[in-house]
């Protein structure tokens, strides 16, 4: 009788690669290998080299000169990961008092030891949270992705009303500036005016203060405008 050939048991650095991926292509888009070697930040052979193991493990697509898309199971392996790290980053600011701004790299460290029994039990504890610190959607246990209806700043009209919805950046520095600022996830705003050309956006914060951000700091802010 013929067997069926097992597959590959998931490692955590191949989710940790399947959710860069996921990352980077937007959950459909083809992504290069040399992209995903920087943004893994390891030498395009080896890049090359996980990507084949995940292609045989049937994670991935893999065309030359078009890059890598994650098929079907590759997305719902990737959303597992991206749920564990987003978890973890909320476990650490919410009860080990950490900020937000230097959670990413230890939780990407930490996630590595976490049994599915303790994600649950995180999860639990913490009363099911929808977001991470920076505002990020938690997928759910099954792997489903929540839909959002938020888009970034730099495209927002003046006049517009709503709420910040997440920070887009891992950068410290900038999480800690924007921090500062009460920049930050539910906080509300009222887009006063955008200079063009990438030029400085003014924003009301709340009912009681203004602050001038640039372009740059500005794409990595996310909201959400409210109903009319």
């Amino acid at each position: 009788m013929n067997e069926t050939p097992s597959v590959p048991a998931i490692t955590h650095t191949m989710r940790n690669y399947l959710a860069d991926i996921y990352r980077l292509s937007q959950g459909d888009k083809w992504v290069s290998t040399t992209t995903l070697a920087e943004t893994v930040d390891v030498s395009p052979p080896a890049a090359v080299r996980m990507v084949k193991r995940l292609s045989h493990a049937g994670l991935l697509e893999h065309q030359p000169y078009q890059g890598v898309r994650l098929t079907a199971s590759g997305k719902h392996e990737a959303l597992l990961g991206i749920r564990r790290h987003r978890l973890v980053e909320r476990f650490m600011v919410d009860v080990l008092g950490f900020g937000w701004h230097e959670v990413h790299d230890d939780a990407e460290a930490m996630q590595s030891g976490i049994s599915q029994r303790i994600e649950d039990r995180f999860d639990e504890m913490m009363g099911h949270p929808t977001r991470c610190p920076h505002g990020e959607p938690i997928p759910s246990r099954d792997g489903v992705m929540p839909k959002t209806d938020d888009l970034p700043l730099i495209v927002v009209s003046p006049g517009t009303r709503g709420h910040i919805s997440r920070i887009k950046t891992h950068d410290s520095e900038k999480l800690q500036y924007l921090a500062e600022l009460n920049l930050t996830p539910g906080t509300p705003y009222t887009l006063i005016n955008r200079q063009p050309f990438n030029g400085p956006i003014r924003l009301s914060i709340g009912d009681w203060d203004e602050q001038v951000i640039g372009g740059e700091l500005a794409g990595t802010i996310w909201v959400t405008r409210d109903r009319h």
